[in-house]
């Protein structure tokens, strides 16, 4: 009793002192500085979403604007109308729905096989998959041997040549390393092989380490835009950040507009210009990452920390 009412009296002293004029500066400086921060990254995201919102024929578009003057949805409308736009977000959907599950099972898979320090030449292997993360072949080796796996003109160059990243590797097997041993033991008590202990007794508990390789993948993928310039010539196997990249290099409206733009065009409805259809790509190119990073943060943030702790 004593013990609990000496607690709560600690409690409310502390909710008492007041912070002294130092701190209190110090505070609005920290605070100050943050928000300062937010603004900055901000404000040039939020800009772009108002554009892609916003009239293009409007006499005020492109200047200063913190919400929409004359709403307008005519950008998406077009955007979403358009066949290579809707195509190269299905290639991406898909490399990315595909290639996330097939590079999370490798990587975990590698993982924990370096994990195991009793792995013959253990020291040599770990040595030998870190040396490619720092050194490569160059660009010209590695489409001569994309050509002669027949990987050209090919969905599959999305996934195969990505399944394994020596980072996420090293951070997977960081945070096994650092998983009790008596985990492992009492299961080969049980008589669980290797695979049995991998998949019921190390996966479940690496859920905040693959929460960031998914997270690290997802948006890799989603992002991708060089391999397809690269490594593919066919229109429908272009990424949507490809043909991001594609319409914001083009400056003339009459190149960049789709047969679906210029039939919106000729039908008289709500005009539309290649500024803002370059803002409602953008956001449709974006808005999907940003939708799922937050699901993942929590994960993301402990599986950094725990997976950094030991090396």
């Amino acid at each position: 009793m004593d013990i609990a009412q000496g607690r709560r009296g600690a409690v409310l002293v502390r909710k008492r002192r007041r912070h002294t004029p130092s701190e209190f500066f110090g505070n609005i400086v920290v605070y100050g500085f943050l928000l300062f921060l937010f603004v900055i990254t901000f404000f040039p995201f939020w800009h772009i979403f108002v554009l892609s919102l916003n009239d293009a024929a409007d006499p005020t578009y492109g200047q200063f604007m913190l919400w929409p003057t004359s709403f307008s949805l005519e950008s998406y409308k077009t955007v979403l109308q358009d066949a290579e736009i809707l195509n190269s977000l299905g290639v991406t959907l898909s490399r990315t729905l595909i290639g996330v599950p097939i590079t999370l099972a490798c990587v975990s898979m590698v993982a924990y096989a370096l994990s195991k320090r009793e792995l013959v030449g253990w020291r040599g292997i770990n040595l030998f998959f870190v040396f490619t993360m720092y050194f490569s072949g160059g660009l010209i080796p590695t489409y001569m041997v994309i050509r002669s796996l027949n990987l050209i003109d090919n969905f599959w160059v999305f996934i195969f040549p990505g399944m394994i990243n020596i980072f996420w590797v090293v951070l997977v097997r960081t945070y096994m390393e650092g998983l009790p041993k008596e985990m492992e033991e009492a299961a080969q008590m049980e008589g669980a092989n290797d695979i049995q202990i991998f998949l019921r007794i190390i996966l479940p508990v690496c859920v905040p380490v693959l929460a960031t390789v998914t997270l690290f993948s997802a948006i890799s993928h989603w992002n991708a835009w060089y391999d397809s310039y690269i490594y593919t010539y066919e229109p429908a196997l272009k990424t949507l950040p490809a043909v991001l990249v594609k319409i914001l290099n083009q400056f003339q409206t009459n190149d960049m507009l789709s047969a679906a733009q210029q039939l919106a065009n000729e039908q008289r409805k709500m005009p539309v210009s290649s500024e803002s259809i370059r803002m409602a790509v953008t956001m449709v190119a974006t808005l999907p990452i940003i939708i799922v990073y937050p699901l993942l943060q929590k994960y993301f943030l402990k599986g950094m920390l725990i997976g950094a702790v030991k090396s």
